[in-house]
């Protein structure tokens, strides 16, 4: 009688120990839905910087998604004063920052590899600095031709989130492959010779990246569209041992970047009447000395719209990119 109530106080005890390391979690089926959904949860405006640096969608590369360069930022700041880390744009939505975030959260979940590293280990331990560098990507079609997009921030910061990464799901949503460069700042011609090694890695690997190179455009905004010009001008060639061609087309919006020679791909320029930081008179010079120069230009000004303005939502520069795609598309076809 006596075993038989010791067994029956056993079984009690493992029963409730059961249930109560189901309703924990313990090792049930619900505990793994629990770690997919927090692996892959989406962010919101309160969410905090550090929420996006340490997001598990992006381990490795989380300190690349918004401008952290300057090195100078309060990591629990909130999402909805993210236009701080963005003074030398404007037009800064927060919740359109937010979406872009969700958009690459769910581009990982789908089983996406949404960033590539250009350099090689060796590269980056003989040159520290290379540390900071990498490639975005949103897929297109499989052989489509790629876009490869260098967001601004006067070399200062890269300001992806608002002028790199929604640019680059246009060019996606359109069919195209989409590259966002992440490169060093400090100067021009550090962030060149990036851009350059980063044309150079998509040629290498553009079978198992399934891109075509035929006609590929280099895009640019600010600081971006300086590189952008430069690659047009000289070529990867012009910035390393790159036996590469010159982009089909080059995209350029709002700088005052004055030079080019006459082996510039057509170019397409996007500018605000009121830039607050560059002068709209140079800009509609050098267009014009290119034309005279025989270089296809397409030129597009916007009225009452500032410097940085991204995509230009709730602008008169909205849907500017649509023509810069059309555009591309002209030359892509010739």
């Amino acid at each position: 009688m006596k075993n038989t109530t010791i067994n029956l106080l056993i079984m009690v005890i493992l029963l409730i120990m059961t249930a109560c390391k189901s309703a924990d979690g313990g090792d049930a089926p619900r505990s793994q839905d629990s770690d997919a959904l927090k692996h892959n949860r989406h962010i919101n405006a309160s969410n905090s910087i550090r929420d996006v640096v340490h997001h598990p969608s992006f381990k490795g590369f989380g300190q690349f998604i918004l401008p952290l360069d300057r090195g100078t930022y309060d990591g629990n700041m909130q999402l909805d004063r993210v236009g701080s880390l963005l003074p030398y744009h404007c037009q800064i939505e927060p919740e359109a920052i937010v979406r872009t975030i969700n958009y690459m959260i769910d581009q990982v979940a789908d089983g996406k590899t949404i960033f590539y590293a250009f350099y090689t280990e060796r590269q980056k331990l003989e040159t520290p600095a290379k540390q900071n560098t990498g490639l975005f990507f949103f897929k297109g079609k499989p052989g489509a031709p790629f876009g490869i997009i260098c967001p601004g921030g006067g070399f200062s910061y890269v300001g992806s989130v608002h002028e790199g990464f929604p640019h680059a799901i246009e060019l996606s949503k359109k069919g195209y492959n989409a590259f966002v460069l992440q490169y060093r700042v400090g100067g021009e011609q550090g962030a060149c010779e990036d851009l350059a090694a980063a044309i150079s890695y998509i040629f290498q690997h553009a079978k198992s990246l399934g891109v075509s190179t035929k006609g590929y455009s280099v895009w640019g905004s600010s600081a971006g569209a300086r590189m952008a010009a430069q690659i047009g001008s000289h070529g990867p060639a012009g910035y390393g041992d790159y036996n590469l061609p010159r982009p089909g087309v080059v995209v350029m919006a709002y700088t005052g970047h004055p030079s080019f020679t006459k082996n510039i791909p057509p170019t397409f320029v996007v500018q605000g009447e009121n830039d607050g930081i560059v002068d709209v008179s140079a800009v509609e010079r050098r267009v014009d000395a290119m034309r005279k120069a025989g270089i296809e230009v397409e030129y597009h000004k916007y009225r009452n719209v500032g410097h940085g303005f991204g995509l230009g939502t709730g602008t008169n520069a909205e849907g500017w990119i649509e023509y810069a795609i059309k555009f591309w598309e002209k030359h892509i076809s010739e």
